[in-house]
């Protein structure tokens, strides 16, 4: 395979979603997609123009063809993905709240990339990769899962590649009280951590941005996300100078709620890459959220070409 700018490491599911806007109690027909945070990451990556991989397991069964064909015609390299013969690709449910989003019930125990560990990236183009990007969804998983998060963080200044990690808590799959600890140890680890203020607050007690930064010393770029009021970036320079950008929320209309923390992440790891400075990266990656809140779906296509005042009117936006 060619040089990466972006390998993105997790979890993908087959979604299933009533085809109407109406509950799953009440649906007699539903639509079958696909989703997972890091492969959201990478398909918006991929339409922006990136040269962007996913690296995880699928079960050998038609939820796992489906993954593949669907993230190959969005442009993702898939050829770092192992089919397990042995464990399913997960599946998981939207359940449509119309007042509320959606309520997403997930049946990933046991799942083919529950089983992913670090000696799968034995085989990845590690020192051919720019950017690894991953979450701790991943690291949830299972132990094995988590010790190949724990890894690609470990070995990447020796093997020349940068670790974006968003926070990504998911309360389904672990308690807090093993999951904060984690949490912290991996997300100092990294270049970039995205979190939303939300999760900081459940997971480690900070009610402000500052709190944060006081306790997340390690990233370069730290990226705070305060739900509908802003985004908030913490830029760390070798001489230990600090310096803060804040950038608010646009207003949409919103139509679900789901995908737009993956879109607002690859926004935001767009603008970095191609040398943006803070503010507009910031802007981007609410311009990327604002764009998919407009669907039902976790992906979006066209979004690579909105414009970063996409979104002056309507409801504030809410991405972590």
């Amino acid at each position: 395979m060619t040089a990466l700018d972006i390998l993105c490491v997790g979890e993908t599911m087959a979604v299933i979603t009533p085809a109407k806007a109406e509950p799953l109690l009440r649906a007699e027909a539903c639509l079958l997609g696909f989703g997972g945070a890091e492969s959201n990451v990478a398909a918006h990556l991929a339409e922006f123009g990136y040269r962007t991989g996913w690296a995880s397991r699928l079960g050998q069964d038609p939820f796992g063809d489906r993954i593949i064909e669907g993230l190959e015609a969005r442009g993702v390299d898939v050829s770092l993905v192992t089919r397990d013969s042995a464990a399913p690709t997960g599946v998981y449910f939207k359940d449509p709240d119309l007042g509320h989003g959606a309520k997403a019930l997930y049946y990933r125990a046991g799942s083919a990339a529950s089983r992913m560990a670090p000696d799968d990236s034995r085989s990845w183009p590690l020192e051919q990769t720019g950017w690894i990007h991953t979450s701790g969804i991943n690291a949830a998983l299972s132990a094995s899962c988590s010790d190949l998060t724990r890894h690609l963080l470990t070995i990447a200044p020796d093997a020349g590649y940068k670790v974006s990690f968003d926070v990504n808590y998911r309360p389904a799959l672990w308690n807090v009280e093993v999951a904060a600890p984690r949490l912290l140890e991996l997300a100092n680890m990294a270049t970039v951590v995205l979190v939303g203020l939300d999760e900081a607050e459940t997971l480690w007690g900070c009610n402000t941005a500052d709190d944060v930064a006081a306790l997340l010393h390690g990233p370069r770029h730290l990226v705070i996300k305060d739900s509908a009021t802003e985004a908030v970036e913490f830029v760390r320079e070798d001489n230990n100078l600090e310096h803060v950008f804040r950038v608010p929320a646009h207003r949409v209309d919103v139509v679900e709620p789901v995908g737009a923390g993956d879109a607002f992440a690859a926004g935001y790891l767009a603008g970095l890459l191609r040398g943006d400075g803070p503010e507009d990266r910031l802007a981007l990656g609410h311009s990327f959220a604002a764009w998919t809140l407009g669907t039902r779906a976790d992906f979006r296509p066209g979004h690579g070409t909105v414009p970063r005042s996409f979104g002056s009117n309507g409801n504030r936006i809410s991405v972590s």
